[in-house]
């Protein structure tokens, strides 16, 4: 059950419905959000809502009987909306994209980046500077002096970051030079580092893990809003399979089935989903059709010498061909 608050609620409103909750053997756990608060609770007697509905100070009230409530449709039937300043909006009926290389490499490669977006009219970059491998021996990235020179070159030209956040110590270090902070497919129930993101007031973008369903990513998503944070997105990047043809194997249908359970935007990652140069535009568009609300796409001014994963990289002039497919796509599904 999930309690929406007045924001004038008073101590002793507050002591009545505490009283009233304990009455009907239900546990309340009050979330302070920025943009409301609420108390999440968790019971089995069956009761009147009404009951509670009534009472002063309480704005409305909703039954919600999936184990995650706040990331829940159950409650909010009108879908969330990012608004992260310039007229950039991500939610239902709104698509952005996000694109740029894996690994933040030069001052040299962000300015070519940017050049390239800006003349595809793409708002957010994408790229790492603290980055997770699988061998300890591969390119790791440059770390906060890259960052910085990276924000540098992004704010005079307009364009937001998103980039990786590892662990709980580097949300301070990074905040003032990220837009949106990216929680990685290893780090998706990283819990500590759910919290910490969940006390900040800047957009995540979480990731599904390696092998998680979808109830995991929901549940991980609810660390994030119960600490305060509403500005949520979740990524379908794909899952461990036994196929060996491939990187992961991309759930389309998670897409949907995201949509349908929870009013959080939905951004689909081709490139990790399938890891192969030459099939990421056809996963992209098939993400967009199953309803996604933005794509994250991996693009590189000669992939072949990427720092990392550059087999999945798509050079510019793949880039600027789906840039434009992607948004007739969009406009296509729309107009059904």
């Amino acid at each position: 059950m999930i309690i929406q608050l007045e924001k004038n609620i008073s101590e002793d409103q507050i002591q009545t419905l505490k009283t009233k909750l304990k009455d009907i053997s239900y546990k309340g756990n009050r979330v302070k959000t920025q943009f409301s608060d609420y108390v999440i609770c968790v019971g089995k007697t069956d009761f009147d809502i009404r009951s509670i509905g009534i009472l002063d100070g309480v704005r409305d009230i909703h039954k919600v009987s999936d184990a995650y409530k706040l990331v829940s449709k159950k409650w909010k039937v009108e879908d969330t909306q990012i608004d992260l300043g310039d007229s950039i909006q991500i939610g239902t009926g709104n698509f952005e994209i996000m694109a740029g290389p894996c690994s933040i490499e030069s001052e040299e490669q962000i300015a070519s980046t940017i050049a390239h977006l800006k003349e595809n009219n793409v708002k957010i970059m994408r790229g790492g500077v603290y980055k997770p491998r699988s061998s300890p021996y591969s390119f790791r990235g440059l770390g906060i002096d890259g960052l910085k020179m990276w924000h540098e070159q992004t704010r005079a030209a307009g364009i937001k970051i998103i980039t990786e956040v590892m662990m709980t110590e580097q949300i301070e270090e990074i905040i003032d030079y990220v837009d949106i902070f990216q929680v990685g497919a290893r780090n998706s129930q990283n819990f500590n580092l759910l919290d910490a993101l969940g006390k900040v007031d800047k957009p995540v973008l979480l990731k599904r893990g390696i092998s998680g369903t979808i109830d995991e990513l929901l549940q991980a998503a609810e660390y994030i809003f119960s600490n305060g944070n509403e500005r949520i997105m979740l990524c379908e990047r794909g899952i461990r399979s036994y196929e060996s043809a491939y990187r992961n194997c991309m759930d389309i249908n998670a897409i949907a089935m995201l949509k349908e359970k929870t009013h959080l935007p939905v951004i689909a990652d081709p490139s990790h989903g399938i890891g192969v140069r030459q099939f990421v535009d056809k996963v992209a568009l098939a993400s967009i059709m199953g309803g996604a609300d933005g794509v994250i796409v991996e693009v590189h001014s000669t992939p072949e010498k990427a720092f990392s994963d550059g087999q999945q990289t798509l050079n510019y002039q793949e880039s600027n061909r789906l840039f434009d497919r992607m948004r007739k796509t969009f406009n296509l599904r729309e107009s059904f």
